[in-house]
C-alpha cells in the first residue's frame, strides 16, 4: 500500500504544456513572437468593455447567454448549440472528459496541438498519433489508426505549428471514414486568417451531422488571450453533455464582456488580418531569400526550418535571436527539434527578425 495519495494511471505520463517563453536576459526590449498573440492587440471597444465593466462582486452568468447570443448572430448560428469556455483549450478538455475514459483511444496528427495528448491522458484515455504527410494531417493515416475503442479524433485546421490546413473536401472525406459513434472535432482556432476557396472551418459539418463539433478562439485575431475566451457549436446532444461537465461560472464576466465587443467590431478584425496577409508573405519571401526553408502557412505565424550544421541549428538560432531581444517559439516538443515558429509581429519585429536572421546565416556575432 502506497504512503501517500496516486494519480490515477496516465496522469503522470502527461508531459506538462510549456507556452512560449516570453523573457531573455540582458536585454533591454524584448519582441514576444512565440505564442501566436496579434501585434494589432484587441479591439478598443472590447478595452472599453472591461474598463466599464461593474458590478464584480456578483457571480457572472454561468451560461454565457449574450456571450453566446452575439456569436450566434455574427455566425447565424442556434446559441442553444453553443458553449463557451475559459479559452478553446478549457472545452477541448471538456470534450475529452465527456466522451473518453479508460480503454478509450483519441486520435491526433503527428504535429497536431499539445493539449489534445494531455486532454485524452487526463481523462484516462489512450493517445493515438497518426504520422502526417509533408507536415500536413493525413486523413489516411487517421482512418488507418481507427479502432473500436476510438472515441474522438481531434483536427486542427489551420495545424499549429506547422500553419498548414487540409481542404474541405478532406474534411469531409475523414468525416465519412469515420464511425457513427466517434467525435470529430475540428480545432479552428485561427480560421479567421485562412482566405482559401477550398478551406471551411467547419461550420457546414456540424450543421449537417450529428458527431461533429467546431472549436473557436478570442486568444488569436481578437487578441484576447489574456482573457480566456472561446467557444464551441456543436450538436444539441453534444452541447448538453458538455454543459454537464462544464464548471458553473467557468468564464468570468470581463471576458464575456470584451467578447461581445470583440465579435461585433468587424473593423478591427479587418485590420488585423490585413497586416497579417502582408507581413506573412513578405517574412516568407524575406526568410526564403536567406536560404532557409518555410513551411507555407495560411495562418499567423510560420515554421522556418534550420540545418542540423553545427552552429546553425535551430536552437542556435533560437539562442542567436534570443540575445537581440526576438522571442520566437522552439518546437521539439512537437517532434520538430530543427525548426522554430515564428509569429507575424509589428512591422519592427518583423525586420529585425529578417535582419537577425540575415546576420544569423552569415554567422555574424550576437552583438
Amino acid at each position: 500500500m502506497s504512503v501517500r495519495p496516486q494519480p490515477r494511471p496516465g496522469v503522470m505520463q502527461i508531459d506538462a504544456y510549456v507556452p512560449g517563453k516570453s523573457k531573455a536576459a540582458g536585454v533591454s526590449k524584448v519582441y514576444k513572437l512565440s505564442s501566436n498573440e496579434t501585434p494589432l492587440g484587441p479591439s478598443p471597444k472590447a478595452i472599453e468593455a472591461v474598463k466599464t465593466f461593474d458590478h464584480l462582486e456578483l457571480y457572472p452568468d454561468g451560461s454565457a447567454t449574450k456571450l453566446r447570443e452575439a456569436i450566434g448572430a455574427k455566425y447565424g448560428l442556434d446559441p442553444n448549440r453553443i458553449v463557451c469556455g475559459a479559452g478553446s483549450d478549457e472545452l477541448l478538455t471538456y470534450l475529452a472528459n465527456t466522451y473518453v475514459g479508460p480503454g478509450d483511444e483519441g486520435i491526433f496528427s503527428e504535429h497536431g496541438f499539445l493539449v489534445y495528448r494531455i486532454a485524452i491522458l487526463a481523462a484516462g484515455g489512450t493517445p493515438v498519433v497518426a504520422p502526417e504527410k509533408d507536415f500536413h494531417a493525413d486523413v489516411d493515416a487517421i482512418l488507418a489508426r481507427v479502432t473500436d475503442k476510438t472515441k474522438i479524433v481531434f483536427l486542427t485546421n489551420p495545424n499549429n505549428p506547422t500553419g498548414t490546413y487540409i481542404p474541405f473536401d478532406e474534411v469531409k472525406r475523414l468525416h465519412a471514414g469515420l464511425p457513427k459513434h466517434v467525435v470529430l472535432v475540428l480545432d479552428a482556432a485561427y480560421a479567421e486568417y485562412v482566405r482559401r476557396n477550398d478551406y471551411e472551418a467547419g461550420l457546414e459539418l456540424v450543421a449537417t451531422a450529428e458527431n461533429v463539433v467546431m472549436t473557436r478562439t478570442f486568444s488569436k485575431i481578437y487578441g484576447l488571450a489574456n482573457l480566456r475566451v472561446g467557444w464551441m457549436v456543436a450538436p444539441a446532444h453534444i452541447a448538453d453533455a458538455v454543459n454537464r461537465v462544464r464548471g458553473p461560472f467557468n468564464m468570468n464576466g470581463p471576458a464575456m464582456a470584451a467578447g461581445i465587443a470583440a465579435v461585433q467590431d468587424e473593423e478591427h478584425v479587418a485590420k488585423a488580418f490585413a497586416h497579417n496577409e502582408q507581413w506573412l508573405a513578405w517574412l516568407t519571401k524575406e526568410i526564403e531569400a536567406l536560404g532557409l526553408k518555410v513551411t507555407p502557412s495560411v495562418a499567423n505565424f510560420m515554421m522556418i526550418h534550420f540545418p542540423e550544421t553545427a552552429g546553425k541549428t535551430a536552437k542556435d538560432a533560437d539562442a542567436f535571436l534570443s540575445s537581440r531581444g526576438l522571442i520566437l517559439r522552439r518546437i521539439d516538443a512537437y517532434g520538430l527539434p530543427n525548426a522554430l515558429r515564428l509569429t507575424v509581429g509589428s512591422e519592427e519585429a518583423n525586420r529585425l527578425v529578417v535582419e537577425a536572421l540575415r546576420d544569423f546565416v552569415k554567422g555574424g556575432n550576437n552583438a
